[in-house]
C-alpha cells in the first residue's frame, strides 16, 4: 500500500512538472520563433544565424522561468555550479537545435520561410526532450530534505490507516479488548468505552 501510494504521489509531482515545464517552454518557444522571424526578416542575417541568436535569447528567458516557476523548489544551493550546468546543456540543446535547421537548410536547401520555421519548430521540439532531461536530473536537482518528508509523511499516513483498521465498531483497539478480558478473568469489571472525539 505505501509503495502504491508513493508511485501516485511522484505521478503526480511529474505531471505537475511536466505542466510547468511546458508552461514555460511554450512561452520560449514563441519568443524563440519571434525572434528568429524578427531577426531573419529584418536583417541580413543567415538563416542558421538568426536562429542561434533566437535560441540565445529563450535561453535566457527559460532559466527565469524555470529557476522561479518550474524548479522553484528545488535545491537552491551552488547557485555558480547550477547556471553553469544550466547553460551547458542548453548550448548542447542549441546544436541539437540549429543542427536540424542546418541540416534542411544546406543539405536539402530547404530555405524558404516557411521551410525554415518548420524545420526551426522540429529542431526546438528534439532538443526540448533533451533539455527536460538534462535539467530536471542534473540542473535543478530535488532537495534531499523535501524527499525525506515526503517519505516520513507517507509513513504516518500508512500507520493511521494500519491503527483505524484494527478498532472495533466501539472504537477501541485490540489491546483494549484484549486487557478488558484478562480483567474479567481476574475479576474486575471491564472499562467502559471512551467516548470517541468528533
Amino acid at each position: 500500500m505505501s509503495g502504491l501510494r508513493a508511485m501516485r504521489s511522484r505521478v503526480r509531482l511529474l505531471y505537475r512538472e511536466i505542466a510547468k515545464f511546458g508552461a514555460v517552454g511554450g512561452v520560449g518557444v514563441l519568443v524563440n520563433i519571434g525572434v528568429f522571424n524578427l531577426v531573419r526578416n529584418n536583417t541580413g542575417l543567415q538563416t542558421v544565424r538568426a536562429s542561434i541568436l533566437a535560441t540565445v535569447v529563450s535561453i535566457a528567458f527559460n532559466y527565469v522561468g524555470f529557476r522561479y516557476f518550474t524548479y522553484r523548489d528545488r535545491d537552491r544551493a551552488g547557485r555558480t555550479k547550477e547556471l553553469s550546468l544550466f547553460l551547458l546543456f542548453s548550448a548542447v540543446g542549441l546544436v541539437i537545435e540549429n543542427g536540424v535547421l542546418y541540416l534542411a537548410t544546406y543539405g536539402f536547401d530547404w530555405d524558404s520561410r516557411i521551410q525554415s520555421n518548420i524545420f526551426k519548430f522540429v529542431g526546438i521540439g528534439v532538443a526540448t526532450l533533451f533539455r527536460f532531461w538534462s535539467y530536471r536530473t542534473w540542473v535543478f536537482r530535488a532537495m534531499p530534505a523535501r524527499e525525506a518528508v515526503e517519505q516520513a509523511e507517507s509513513f504516518l499516513a500508512d500507520d493511521a490507516d494500519r491503527g483505524a483498521d484494527h478498532r472495533g465498531a466501539d472504537g477501541r483497539s485490540a489491546a483494549d479488548r484484549g486487557a478488558d478480558h484478562r480483567g474479567q478473568a481476574a475479576g474486575r469489571p471491564a472499562r467502559e468505552p471512551k467516548p470517541r472525539s468528533r
